[in-house]
């Protein structure tokens, strides 16, 4: 938002966008904020929404391909297939550091368009590779291309964070990742049609989909988004975040919130296809017939997971704006150990052969999952709502800053923590995949110790957000504010 002969007389002032430039963006004057800027606002949410929804796609994109590979032609068990969509989260992780300061090095707009295009090489490698049979070797390196796709949502909400007054960044940023995650189950979704239609024998389709969905994303981008002039987040301000104990806590707690999404997104149809496969199966031999049916039986499903969890993170970030993101993470916490308890219940009733289940077993398994789908999306939600909120409070406590300084610090911690914790948070993703993986490797072969293990972390998620952020509350009224001033907003972790 830029300064015109109107700001003086104290009239609204537009912001002004010059060849998809913007400079002295101040989303908390809220003249220029309703004189124009939330509308410039909300349009790049809405692209950046478009662009990391199929940056989620194709990050997910082997928990769908995993689907259309039968033991006989691709040889490769359960085990294996769960470290395998393990690679694109491990590798998305470690991307998102990166690409937290890309948008400030190159600009939103410009960083949005190359890191869609970038999509294109993930998805074509796996198109190919898909129609020709390869080695496990091959398929772990192309699985690992697909982590392009997990980098784009931290360049996304550090972009969108700045867009954003203090007082609708929960609502914002919940809606940017929610309609990114809702990337995972729209991928999801397109497998079951190209099962149900054709058979778990034609996955160049789901490719070919997504070779225009990037197009359009990359085309969107350059046209309705904008670069922000003043948007600095960079390498050293990732070190300095890092001094913060605060940094370290919620990168945990989103190891238990983003790691699980993310991690039973990943994982939920293969749970189903085996759980599927071992009921028709009943002790008898895998026939190909059998596969193509527990693969349809499992893509049925495993989409309404990830969905009800992506739309429920901004719901999540709604209720932290008005009950705070403190005691929404922790009553999200305790629910989890509740719903992981189920799972933990079932399995353990279940007689052990293959993890089969009878019916009412795969109903309990089905709602156990779905309710931690929908509260880790809360969780994310909260968990994303009080990275702002904290360095809110820390900014007011800086001593020598005017407070455009303190906002311009705290938009610059927020933006390197957003992109630690994402990169952190997705980890657990990681780990669910290889709990899973040695829980279905060991005698049983069954996932009961994995549900023991998930429970267990969600208590200790719960105990950590109790004791750093409600048994002392935080608050402060927000850069830019004063007590008196009826526009204040008050922040409260």
């Amino acid at each position: 938002m830029t300064s015109t002969p109107e700001a003086a007389t104290g009239a609204p002032t537009a912001p002004a966008v010059k060849k998809h430039h913007i400079s002295n963006w101040n989303a908390e004057d809220v003249s220029a904020w309703e004189s124009g800027g939330k509308d410039v606002a909300r349009r790049n949410l809405v692209w950046s929404v478009v662009a990391e929804h199929v940056g989620f796609s194709v990050w997910s994109i082997w928990s769908v391909m995993v689907l259309f590979m039968p033991m006989a032609t691709y040889n490769i068990d359960a085990a294996g297939k769960f470290f395998l969509v393990a690679m694109p989260t491990l590798i998305g992780a470690f991307l998102r550091i990166p690409y937290t300061f890309a948008t400030a090095k190159f600009g939103g707009r410009n960083w949005t368009i190359f890191s869609a295009l970038v999509l294109l090489i993930p998805v074509l490698l796996t198109m190919y590779f898909m129609l020709n049979p390869a080695s496990y070797t091959t398929y772990m390196i192309v699985a690992a291309f697909a982590g392009l796709g997990g980098g784009n949502f931290a360049s996304s909400m550090t972009n969108i964070n700045a867009f954003y007054p203090q007082r609708e960044k929960g609502w914002a940023l919940g809606l940017n990742a929610g309609g990114g995650n809702i990337g995972v189950p729209v991928i999801q979704l397109i497998g079951l049609l190209v099962i149900a239609t054709i058979g778990n024998t034609a996955p160049e389709i789901v490719c070919a989909v997504y070779l225009v969905l990037i197009g359009v994303a990359a085309v969107g981008a350059a046209l309705f988004m904008d670069n922000l002039d003043n948007q600095k987040t960079n390498a050293r301000s990732m070190i300095d975040v890092l001094k913060f104990s605060d940094s370290w806590w919620i990168a945990f707690l989103y190891i238990g919130t983003f790691g699980s999404f993310i991690g039973y997104s990943f994982a939920f149809g293969q749970i189903l296809q085996i759980n599927f496969l071992a009921g028709l199966t009943d002790g008898g031999p895998v026939t190909p017939a059998l596969q193509a049916q527990a693969s349809l039986h499992a893509a049925q499903i495993a989409f309404i997971g990830p969905l009800l969890g992506s739309l429920s993170r901004p719901v999540g970030g709604k209720f932290a704006d008005k009950i705070g993101g403190g005691k929404i993470t922790l009553y999200t916490f305790v629910a989890m150990i509740f719903s992981a308890g189920i799972l933990v219940a079932t399995s353990m009733t279940d007689d052990g052969t293959a993890g089969a289940a009878t019916g009412s077993m795969m109903v309990s398994y089905v709602v156990g999952f779905i309710l931690l789908f929908v509260l880790s999306g809360l969780g994310n939600g909260s968990v994303y709502k009080m990275i702002p909120a904290i360095f809110v409070v820390k900014s007011t406590e800086l001593v020598g800053m005017t407070p455009d300084e303190q906002a311009a610090w705290s938009r610059r911690m927020s933006g390197a923590l957003i992109g630690i914790a994402g990169a952190i948070g997705a980890l657990g993703g990681v780990g669910i995949n290889l709990v899973l993986r040695a829980s279905y490797s060991g005698a049983a072969k069954s996932a009961t110790m994995a549900f023991w293990v998930f429970l267990g972390f969600y208590v200790l998620c719960a105990v950590v957000t109790w004791a750093v952020y409600l048994r002392k509350p935080r608050s402060a009224v927000a850069p830019n504010s004063t007590a008196s001033d009826p526009n204040a907003a008050s922040v409260s972790v």
